[in-house]
């Protein structure tokens, strides 16, 4: 009875109603409060979430006004949302941000005792046109100043790919010392962004990116080597073709290269290697038991944000993990 109500009022949220009532929320709070699992595993972490469990909201609560987006997470029992301009009706990365957005932001999270962990920045910083790397440039400078206001310090980027069509797509230039010299200029100056407007950027290593693994997101932080560049750390974008049966030894490596530059952290998951992972957490392979072991020695004290995901697996992925994080020991 309990799945029955909870579909309903996801049905209702994904069809673009005005949304949920006050009873949905409550529903779908005691769902997860009872734990609705994803796989086999139900048992739910008796202590607070360590690390904190949040979402990357606008890829999962795709409709509804960012108040409504903001409701639909207050009722999933999630602590923090990693935000995007998008939930405020506007694009990504905006060219102007309107002076009212950030505060309200920050208001309508804090009402609902959601943090504002992170803010989507990605752009192609590695586009072959140097005016589109200028262009997310600027943009991300107008981001960047509204952070603060929005309440966090923290805004997650990509390090790009040579494909013009889409940054997630790889290229078979994204090797070259071009590629890396472009990228690197791109990233050097968003760093100085970052200083002046006082927020932190984290990249991901990304199959699909010029920057596809932990060595060089290794190389990347040492040669820009400033503190306002840390790492989104995602294992589950980490394997190249046949490296899959090397997860121990690949996830031991990551974080031997970067865990101490690690301040966001995203949770899904991977059936095959060779492409990035695209499963929502629990319906791959990727030992989560390990990466939260991880995490923890190595002080991990960002989020952990739910990524790939539908607003029906939202409940059944966060018992996953919260049963996951029940058999690390603190």
């Amino acid at each position: 009875m309990r799945e029955a109500r909870q579909a309903s009022w996801a049905g209702r949220f994904r069809a673009g109603n005005r949304g949920p009532s006050r009873r949905d929320f409550l529903n779908v709070a005691g769902g997860v409060a009872a734990g609705i699992a994803c796989g086999p595993d139900r048992v739910l972490a008796a202590e607070p979430d360590f690390p904190r469990i949040g979402i990357l909201i606008a890829t999962t609560f795709t409709t509804g006004t960012l108040e409504e987006r903001l409701d639909a997470v207050q009722a999933s029992g999630l602590a923090c949302v990693q935000m995007s301009m998008v939930c405020a009706g506007l694009p990504e990365l905006p060219d102007e941000i309107p002076a009212e957005i950030p505060g309200r932001i920050r208001r309508e999270a804090a009402a609902r005792g959601i943090e504002i962990a992170s803010a989507t920045g990605t752009f192609n910083m590695c586009h072959p046109d140097v005016e589109q790397r200028r262009a997310g440039l600027r943009r991300l400078r107008v981001l960047a100043e509204a952070c603060p206001r929005m309440g966090t310090s923290f805004i997650h980027i990509c390090t790009g790919t040579r494909n013009p069509a889409s940054m997630w797509r790889i290229h078979p230039d994204n090797g070259t010392p071009e590629a890396w010299r472009d990228m690197a200029a791109c990233v050097r100056e968003a760093a100085d962004i970052a200083r002046q407007a006082k927020v932190v950027l984290a990249f991901e290593p990304e199959m699909s990116n010029v920057v596809d693994s932990a060595r060089k997101a290794r190389r990347l932080l040492d040669e820009i080597g400033s503190p306002h560049l840390k790492v989104t750390i995602d294992p589950a974008n980490l394997f190249h073709a046949g490296e899959l049966p090397r997860m121990a030894e690949i996830l031991d490596e990551a974080f031997s290269l970067v865990g101490k530059d690690m301040v966001l952290a995203h949770a899904k998951d991977i059936d095959r290697d060779g492409e990035a992972g695209h499963k929502p957490a629990g319906q791959g392979v990727l030992d989560y038991v390990r990466y939260l072991r991880l995490l923890r020695k190595y002080e991990f004290k960002g989020p952990l944000l739910l990524h790939g995901l539908s607003v029906e697996q939202v409940p059944g992925c966060l018992a996953f993990v919260r049963g996951r994080m029940a058999l690390v020991p603190r």
